[in-house]
């Protein structure tokens, strides 16, 4: 795949509604670990007013800045706020009606940088980043043109990287008030990312590596 066109792009939006949606309750109960458990719900009003703005576009960098300041004004809280910033970067990063896997690894890097402008935490510090930043990287290391390849092995990369906010210590905001008994679960923010960067995969039919 050489290009990602706007419907490609609307086509992983609305399936990461659709799989978000669908595990949305198992956000929040992750969530309810050490928070409010309201993850589930909230990424899901999210991803809504996502859908919703990207259903209008005909162009990246406007339809991504749209996207950006719909989710932040129709919805709350720190979710809305990440993906808001999370789009944003995408919109200062490209333009156009399609995009080469050049054109695609810059837009996440813009996302990436997008959401570091929203927030402090790191890779390790168990929140949404540590499925994010692993799947930027990767995506980045790929090598690959295929844009289908270059996304399957980001979507790979978050889930492991969700996956190792098992055995971590939350770090950051109210969760590391938890200490040692944040130990054992998921963090909500990664799995639920990983949700949405698998489901971006798997809206383009990707394969299961990168040559």
């Amino acid at each position: 795949m050489e290009k990602l066109t706007i419907d490609d792009f609307k086509k992983m939006i609305s399936l990461a509604l659709e799989h978000v949606s669908a595990r949305s309750d198992e956000f929040s109960a992750l969530d309810a670990v050490i928070g409010d458990g309201d993850h589930g719900t909230a990424i899901v009003q999210a991803l809504k007013a996502v859908r919703e703005a990207t259903d209008r576009g005909v162009e990246f960098k406007t339809m991504l800045e749209d996207v950006g300041f719909n989710v932040m004004m129709q919805t709350s809280g720190s979710t809305s706020t990440l993906l808001g910033g999370f789009f944003l970067g995408m919109s200062d990063a490209v333009a156009g009606t399609e995009l080469t896997s050049t054109e695609v690894l810059t837009m996440f890097r813009g996302a990436l940088e997008g959401v570091r402008k929203q927030t402090k935490a790191s890779k390790g510090d168990k929140t949404m980043m540590d499925a994010l930043i692993p799947a930027v990287e990767a995506m980045e290391a790929c090598g690959s043109t295929d844009i289908k390849k270059i996304m399957r092995v980001g979507a790979d990369a978050a889930l492991q990287g969700s996956l190792d906010t098992i055995q971590m210590k939350a770090n950051f905001g109210r969760a590391r008030n938890y200490a040692e008994k944040s130990i054992g679960f998921a963090d909500s923010g990664a799995a639920s990312w990983a949700c949405m960067f698998g489901s971006f995969a798997t809206a383009l039919e990707s394969g299961n590596s990168c040559d």
